[in-house]
């Protein structure tokens, strides 16, 4: 089973027939909202809009504890995240595809993992934040679509809402960071701790503050995303048929030797 996590409209991908909406409650909450199941060739793909529906939901308030349990609850063991970013490297121009590679988090007040103490005390090698295979498969996609890709890039994850200040993006910058997002983390270590495949496609929707000296707005992000989402689709099903039926990669055994 494969889980999308993105925008509304990216379950509308030609050949995807939605045959459920399932409404699931955890023990860390409600998620987001109810999860989209179709079927695609021979996979069952999974959706959710991270913000919900009516993207009514702020980065900060997002509960990434139940929509990564619900997507555990449901089978599902690999998740591809789709979100939108700014671009801090100056040759990541608005519409850049990056199948992200590295993470650096400095949110605050999350609740950033499933282990709080009462089921024990567990440290996920975090090493390669994203999984190299469900990557791997993805940047073959794009060679097969035809569409451009950045083959890595540094996601740096900021708290929100707000956006950044300049000084704030020049910072992030010297410390290695390529984009900036909001919501990148803890999803991407929580489905670490439920063994869980996790690969990042970031879209620059904007350059990031201070980078031009353009304002920033949130309406060149829904249009930027807007522009992408055609490409955001082919490329979300050409790596349906590319990505393999068993998993060979570490992430489905991280809990092992993770426990104190």
């Amino acid at each position: 089973m494969i889980g999308i996590i993105g925008g509304s409209g990216l379950y509308e991908i030609e050949g995807i027939a939605i045959r459920e909406h399932k409404k699931i409650s955890t023990p860390f909450g409600d998620p987001s909202d109810a999860y989209l199941i179709g079927e695609f060739s021979d996979s069952t793909v999974v959706f959710l809009p991270r913000h919900g529906s009516r993207h009514s939901i702020p980065p900060h308030k997002i509960n990434y504890r139940a929509n990564i349990r619900g997507f555990k609850e449901l089978g599902v063991e690999r998740i591809i995240s789709v979100g939108a970013v700014g671009g801090i490297d100056p040759a990541l121009p608005p519409g850049t595809i990056v199948v992200l590679d590295q993470v650096i988090d400095v949110t605050h007040g999350r609740h950033s993992t499933f282990y709080d103490g009462e089921s024990g005390v567990v440290h996920i090698d975090f090493t390669e934040p994203y999984c190299p295979e469900l990557r791997n498969a993805v940047i073959e996609a794009g060679g097969k679509a035809g569409i451009s890709l950045k083959k890595s890039g540094t996601y740096i994850c900021a708290n929100g809402p707000r956006l950044e200040t300049k000084a704030e993006i020049g910072f992030y910058s010297r410390i290695g960071a390529d984009v900036v997002g909001m919501t990148g983390m803890p999803e991407a270590s929580l489905a670490r701790e439920e063994e869980i495949c996790y690969a990042g496609m970031a879209v620059v929707t904007n350059y990031a503050a201070g980078i031009t000296a353009e304002k920033l707005t949130a309406t060149e992000v829904v249009e930027t995303m807007n522009k992408t989402s055609i490409f955001l689709k082919t490329l979300l099903k050409e790596t349906f048929n590319l990505i393999p039926k068993e998993r060979s990669c570490a992430c489905k055994t991280a809990l092992k030797d993770a426990r104190l």
